[in-house]
């Protein structure tokens, strides 16, 4: 039994190492208020430490400020079929297109059975239809995930439990057209707030901290 509370403790103990933030960075989420973000109200709300998409309430939950090169991390867990998107450099609008009027970066449960027409760049992680990420790194549902992005002028790269899943110039990426065929104003944005794109489905998320570039 001592065996079995000393084992438990360690992982407990190295678990916080990790989720503690490394240097320069800086905790966008205190673990128990919204204070620094604004949304749709009722669409997010805070629960264990994490930040939880309200199932059936879509809506962004963005900055209160606006960053233009950072280094973010996080974590999430999904649940089944569960849609959502980390906005960059988005205008402030707590609702509508910022997969188009920002920059849309997937998270989403890509194989569940509902998304088995899914196009490449609507993968999980995936530049919102400019950039399709590699797959098959996702854990199980219910388990948290890590993921990392790095942006820099027209660079993002996403890596993801430890494997990078993007690697893209945005202007290479788009210098025949759109992998949509729309029309991705965002894309010329330098700045802009950062935030999480819910559509109805509940995601949880924490440990979010960033690192300007400058």
């Amino acid at each position: 039994m001592f065996r079995l509370l000393a084992a438990i403790v360690l992982t407990v103990f190295v678990s916080n190492l990790v989720a503690a933030a490394e240097p320069g960075f800086v905790e966008l989420f205190d673990g128990k208020t919204l204070n620094g973000w604004v949304s749709e109200p009722g669409a997010y709300r805070v629960e264990d430490g994490a930040i939880v998409c309200v199932p059936g309430s879509k809506g962004n939950l963005l900055t209160e400020r606006e960053y233009a090169d950072f280094v973010i991390q996080f974590e999430f867990k999904l649940t089944a079929g569960a849609n959502n998107g980390l906005g960059i450099r988005c205008p402030k609008k707590t609702s509508g297109n910022l997969h188009l009027d920002g920059i849309e970066l997937q998270i989403l449960d890509h194989k569940h059975e509902k998304y088995a027409n899914l196009k490449p760049y609507q993968a999980h992680g995936s530049i919102y239809g400019i950039v399709p990420a590699k797959t098959d790194y996702l854990k199980p549902l219910g388990e948290w995930n890590q993921q990392e992005v790095t942006v820099v002028g027209r660079k993002v790269k996403i890596v993801l439990n430890g494997t990078t899943i993007v690697d893209a110039d945005l202007d290479e990426a788009t210098k025949n057209g759109t992998l949509d065929g729309a029309a991705h104003p965002g894309l010329a944005r330098k700045s802009g707030h950062i935030g999480f794109l819910g559509h109805g489905d509940r995601v949880d998320i924490r440990h979010v901290r960033l690192r300007e570039l400058k």
